[in-house]
């Protein structure tokens, strides 16, 4: 993309921070896209919604998300733009608010043949001991609108359920139990009509929790992912397809879980949610995916902000 190019991108709005729980995450994505858009010669420049009006928007040509969590990723500030006619980064209203969900994308995938691991929706009176018979243990319990594993929980042992219901609910009224998938974690990058190579998630810690997302150095990423050539080329395909479903656009990032291998090698991938607005911290699975496609830092965020669009 010549500097030309970069100019016609007009005066752009770099949208981070904002009111969510994942605000801390937000500024390091932001401050990282906002500095990385200014040495390509962008005319970039910072938004942070939770401390300017939105009218303010009106001044800017495109905007770049940069939000994470609700107001910035569940299609919030999607209809913003949108009503305002400024083209932005990522997946439109419908696909951000239910990508943002997670029980409503396990339902749309589950009706278009997408495998999702077995959960089941709690509630205050649910009969734990019930929902721990029948999905089996461990199991995860997590909020199903929160983000970067904010109030997620293991539950490992019979009666725990009950006190990992109630740290979920604390961050949302929705709250799902899920069958641990214990193969493997992994994670596929989508950059237009492009699926990245797949990264394999190695944690110290129990699970990819909070922690070892943003804030440990000893979390593995393996890429090449170790899967089999024909069996990664068949993952990222479903995993666009995945995203799709949802109307996924422009880019993302789309998690999927592993069984271990059976008796015969075969394992079998479960898909477990969908990022609209991802990460891109130094610790984010996107610049890493694109890095070992040959997309540096600079051009993915470039990029990204070529492909925004309104509709």
């Amino acid at each position: 993309m010549t500097t030309a190019d970069r100019k016609n991108f007009g005066k752009v709005a770099v949208l981070f921070g904002g009111r969510s729980a994942e605000r801390e995450v937000s500024l390091n994505s932001g401050s990282r896209v906002l500095a990385a858009l200014c040495r390509q010669g962008v005319d970039a420049h910072a938004f942070d919604p939770a401390t300017r009006k939105l009218d303010d928007l009106a001044a800017f040509d495109r905007a770049f998300i940069a939000l994470h969590g609700r107001y910035g990723e569940d299609g919030t500030i999607q209809g913003v733009l949108e009503l305002m006619g400024i083209p932005y980064t990522g997946s439109g209203v419908m696909a951000s608010a239910i990508g943002m969900d997670k029980w409503r994308s396990k339902m749309l995938w589950h009706a278009a043949g997408v495998p999702v691991p077995d959960y089941v929706m709690l509630a205050a009176d649910s009969d734990h001991a019930v929902v721990e018979t029948s999905l089996g243990l461990p199991l995860f319990v997590k909020p199903a609108c929160e983000g970067s594993s904010i109030g997620i929980s293991k539950v490992k042992q019979t009666g725990e359920l009950g006190a990992a219901y109630a740290a979920a609910a604390q961050h949302d009224s929705l709250v799902i139990a899920e069958r641990a998938i214990l193969g493997g974690e992994y994670t596929v990058a989508i950059l237009g009509e492009q699926a990245l190579p797949i990264i394999k998630i190695e944690p110290i810690t129990e699970f990819y929790d909070y922690e070892a997302k943003y804030l440990r150095d000893d979390t593995a990423y393996r890429c090449p992912c170790g899967l089999p050539e024909k069996r990664e080329r068949e993952l990222r395909a479903q995993a666009l397809h995945a995203f799709r479903i949802l109307g996924g656009r422009g880019w993302g990032r789309v998690d999927f879980l592993m069984d271990p291998p059976a008796d015969d090698g075969s394992r079998k991938a479960y898909f477990l949610e969908v990022n609209t607005s991802p990460g891109m911290t130094d610790h984010s699975l996107v610049p890493m995916a694109a890095r070992a496609a040959g997309i540096s830092y600079d051009e993915l965020v470039v990029r990204v902000l070529a492909l925004a669009a309104l509709g």
